[in-house]
């Protein structure tokens, strides 16, 4: 209509429609009233063929600023007569304020406001380093009660066994004549520790508040739940408060990006109509951000007389996924468990199958004729706990992955072999092919007692992309994967590059967390509270990684995601027990578990 032709005489290029010797581009066409429609028309998709810019590397607009230093992430806003605040957290998980004396903090250069709620303090100053130097004055000028609430010394795998859990068999699958042809057993048990996101930067938040009004800038991951949460702790309508996004430095999960808006929003109604910029410390970071949660994981399997499973068996136990904000039952903010009339935490959450949490990833992709899954739940966590990278992947894979290889060498058979023999998904077994040629996989090769190579193996969620891993480890000083090749179908790839670059940046993660990280407590507080404490993978450590992409650009395209978590880990582990000769079943995969393990 707007062009004055026919349907069949307009042709659309990059949002502009043309027709009749004019344009219109798709921004003049829309209206308030046609976006308020359902889509309700049966439109047939492009023959890939047709694909102008689907599956084809696109440049990234946002690198420029973020690689140059430019203005790119919530930490570089400046809004006109911004305030700086920081937080001065309880010294552990029980403590409660006691007394304060700030008189000499109030008096300090540039400070406009000290800020105590209960147990919640903070301080607002013209600029940020003296933020900072009155935010350690006044931690210092604080007493508080505290008590020992933490467990004592004990592994976390342990101290998680020990304590009540739901029980759901979540696979099951029986075939009693295959069954009784089992012969040799076998067993293993397989932890991760507590792991933090340890992003480098720090948790920040901006906020105003003027007129009743709040305005609050995030790099939440969901500012719809956020919003609803903070309105709770604040006492105060929904439509009193503006959430917005702002690209924050990333962290792949649920950090303090959350809680840090909530503060932000308390000390920024100490000086109205100000903006605040709130941003954590390393150290609080460390301390108050969740985690993700230990876990054990349990597997058996009985192999018949020619080295093939004929029963499997993996309990797991963990505790839940996700404390993010919105549960329906409390507030899931840090801040709000601190105020002098605070709000309970919300009941954690596990996001159920398929995608699932703890479980996620538990119900092995192998064809198994007898199979037994079963995820153990344990409700209360002694150290805050949330989604992180992968959930409950990361563990599961690697305790898979782990396991199919011990069995492999139980039955005497290549571990690529081992696992082809008990897969018939012809996808999977086309990523476990890729990757042993693109690292000139040679069966019948074992380490050098310093240098291995391992594999592993998943479908991300059982639903999303197949990845397969391997990875060369050199372990004769610190356990070191020198290179990792991957191979990746994520269906119909619509930018190569941004899959290529997921899976590169998930098996560096996936490394670091795999050989160094863990979070540490005593029976009062975190322990693990900076970079000495709490190690993660230098960029002099990163190995040289390979994907390959099986592009299929007929089927429906599910995304990178986070699939190399899993496999990587395993991967990493196979490599070193090739090695040596040795299993290490704990992560992180350390020198002294590495020593231990061969002792034994």
């Amino acid at each position: 209509m707007k062009l004055g032709v026919s349907l069949e005489k307009v042709t659309v290029t990059d949002g502009v429609v043309s027709g009749g010797g004019g344009t219109v581009t798709y921004w003049e066409l829309a209206d308030e009233q046609m976006l308020k429609r359902e889509a309700t028309a049966q439109t047939a998709l492009k023959m890939a063929s047709e694909h102008k810019y689907i599956g084809i590397p696109v440049q990234r607009r946002d690198l420029p600023a973020k690689i140059t230093g430019m203005p790119a992430y919530i930490q570089d806003m400046d809004l006109p007569g911004m305030l700086y605040g920081r937080i001065v957290r309880p010294p552990a998980y029980a403590a409660r304020l006691k007394s304060l004396d700030d008189t000499e903090i109030k008096a300090m250069p540039g400070v406009t406001a000290v800020v105590r709620d209960g147990s919640f303090l903070g301080v607002v100053a013209v600029r940020e380093e003296q933020a900072v130097r009155a935010a350690r004055r006044l931690a210092r000028s604080a007493q508080w009660h505290n008590d020992q609430t933490l467990p004592a010394e004990m592994t976390p795998g342990a101290y998680l066994l020990a304590q009540p859990a739901r029980a759901d068999v979540i696979s099951e699958k029986s075939d009693p004549i295959i069954k009784q042809q089992g012969g040799q057993m076998l067993a293993a048990t397989y932890t991760r520790p507590y792991i933090a996101h340890a992003s480098m930067g720090p948790s920040c938040a901006v906020a105003r508040f003027d007129g009743g009004h709040y305005e609050v800038w995030t790099h939440s991951q969901g500012i719809h739940p956020l919003r609803r949460d903070m309105a709770k702790a604040l006492g105060i309508a929904v439509d009193a408060l503006t959430v917005t996004h702002a690209d924050g430095a990333g962290c792949y999960g649920h950090n303090g990006a959350d809680d840090v808006a909530l503060d932000a929003a308390l000390l920024a109604r100490a000086v109205p109509g100000r903006a605040v910029q709130v941003q954590w410390m390393r150290e609080d970071e460390f301390a108050w951000e969740p985690y993700g949660p230990a876990m054990v994981v349990k597997t058996g399997a009985a192999l018949d007389a020619a080295g093939n499973i004929v029963d499997w068996q993996l309990d797991l136990w963990s505790y839940p996924h996700s404390t993010r904000p919105e549960g329906k039952d409390g507030v899931n903010l840090l801040a709000a468990w601190h105020l002098a009339e605070p709000q309970a935490a919300a009941t954690p959450a596990n996001p159920p199958l398929p995608a699932g949490g703890s479980h996620r990833n538990a119900i092995p992709l192998y064809d198994f004729p007898n199979q037994r899954v079963t995820n153990h739940l344990v409700m209360q966590s002694p150290l805050r706990v949330s989604a992180l990278r992968a959930l409950g992947a990361h563990a599961n894979v690697f305790a898979i992955e782990s396991f199919m290889d011990e069995l492999a060498l139980a039955a005497g058979a290549d571990p690529v072999e081992f696992r082809l023999r008990h897969l018939k998904d012809q996808r999977a077994r086309a990523v476990i092919e890729m990757v042993a040629q693109k690292s000139d996989w040679k069966s019948g090769t074992s380490g050098d007692g310093t240098r291995g190579r391992g594999i592993g193996f998943a479908r991300y969620k059982n639903l999303g992309c197949y990845v397969a891993v391997v990875a060369e480890v050199d372990v004769e000083a610190e356990p070191r994967v020198t290179r990792a090749w991957a191979a990746v179908d994520v269906g119909l790839a619509i930018n190569p590059d941004g899959v290529i670059n997921q899976l590169e940046g998930g098996i560096i993660q996936s490394a670091s967390m795999t050989l160094k990280e863990q979070v540490t407590f005593d029976r009062e507080r975190i322990t693990s509270r900076t970079w000495d404490d709490y190690p993660v993978m230098k960029f002099s450590e990163a190995p040289q990684v390979e994907v390959t992409l099986i592009n299929r650009p007929d089927l429906p395209p599910v995304g990178a995601g986070e699939g190399a978590t899993g496999p990587t880990a395993a991967a990493i582990a196979n490599a070193i027990a090739a090695a040596l000769g040795a299993r290490v079943r704990d992560m992180p995969l350390t020198r002294e578990r590495i020593i231990a393990a061969l002792a034994q």
